[in-house]
């Protein structure tokens, strides 16, 4: 009943204002119930239309002329949860969105294409933020992760590599490594880190391999069978007119499936599968007779609870004979818990 009556004098309080019932109102109330309610006001710029919220089915109706002018109503408001803009037109789709983005946390955009599988203007979905400037949610509420961030401390950690690993359980770059070579696995000195299942694996387990030489007949081949025949693999002189190609280069991804060539361990085992690769960068440019070698590091394992397996996300590190990192990203796959479905040999 509280709730109602707090409904009621914003309601009033509209209509002071200049808000004319189209249809409900606050005259007539039953119980802890209140009528859905419109309201339409002549003059847009009122400023209890834009100050007074009645929290309940109470909607108050403006006009405007030009989309400049709907920006700047929208801005009156000091901030929302959540702004829905209709229209089937991009240009005016982009002109609200950069023009009211600021004072909304979610702007919600609606045409004839998505309107049947939209959330509706007020459903807070996990992965978006739900939340406004000033009054309306400090820029980020509810919204999964983001609601709890809130409540938790948050501390920048500074350190070695080494103290970063201790820190946060995930493997940096330049941190100690438990390094074991091809060679090592050869004369059985060494276990391929591919070879142990969640229950021995450990972070900063690291393969090395040998370097490889790449050859031109390689590079054309590639951009052949590929049909990637862009012009710095395959055209000396204009490869050597670019600036960042001292000549005819290898592609990028002839890169990773080197590496790969490099670092698997082919044989059946816990390592069930390669489901991706993350924050891939080409850093410097690789040429016939450079060579490879990869640097592959358990950098985070994450055990799935409810599965026999879990997830190992890996560090690679692509250098050139002279190691010089020459590409860098992080290897996705899926790892026994325990080694049963492949007995380890």
């Amino acid at each position: 009943l509280e709730q109602r009556d707090d409904v009621a004098s914003a309601v009033h309080k509209l209509i002071d204002a200049g808000g004319e019932v189209v249809y409900g109102g606050a005259d007539k109330l039953e119980g802890a119930f209140f009528a859905p309610t419109i309201l339409r006001f002549d003059d847009a710029k009122a400023e209890a239309v834009h100050s007074t919220e009645a929290f309940g089915p109470v909607i108050s109706v403006i006009g405007y002329d030009e989309p400049t002018d709907a920006v700047q109503l929208a801005a009156k408001g000091s901030g929302s949860l959540v702004a829905s803009v209709i229209t089937h037109d991009d240009e005016l789709a982009a002109l609200y969105g950069r023009g009211i983005a600021a004072y909304h946390g979610r702007v919600h955009f609606l045409d004839r294409v998505d309107a049947k599988t939209s959330t509706g203007h007020g459903s807070p979905l996990p992965h978006l933020v739900h939340g406004g400037p000033g009054r309306a949610g400090g820029g980020e509420e509810l919204g999964g992760i983001r609601g709890i961030l809130h409540y938790m401390q948050r501390t920048a950690i500074q350190g070695s590599p080494d103290h970063l690993t201790a820190v946060t359980g995930q493997w940096h770059r330049g941190a100690a490594v438990n390094r074991v070579t091809r060679e090592d696995v050869i004369n059985s000195t060494g276990v391929h880190p591919f070879r142990k299942d969640l229950a021995t694996l450990k972070i900063g387990d690291q393969f090395a391999s040998d370097l490889r030489k790449v050859t031109l007949e390689e590079i054309l081949d590639f951009a052949k069978d590929t049909g990637d025949t862009f012009y710095a693999h395959t055209d000396e002189e204009a490869a050597m007119a670019n600036p960042f190609f001292p000549r005819r280069v290898a592609h990028g991804y002839l890169l990773v499936s080197w590496a790969a060539g490099l670092f698997v361990e082919p044989a059946p085992g816990p390592v069930l599968a390669n489901y991706g690769l993350e924050n891939l960068r080409f850093i410097e440019p690789v040429t016939y007779d450079d060579s490879v070698r990869i640097e592959l590091t358990a950098k985070r394992i994450t055990p799935r609870v409810t599965d026999d397996y879990g997830e190992v996300c890996w560090d690679a590190a692509l250098y050139n004979q002279d190691d010089v990192l020459v590409a860098s990203y992080d290897v996705l796959t899926l790892v026994e818990k325990v080694d049963t479905i492949y007995a380890q040999k």
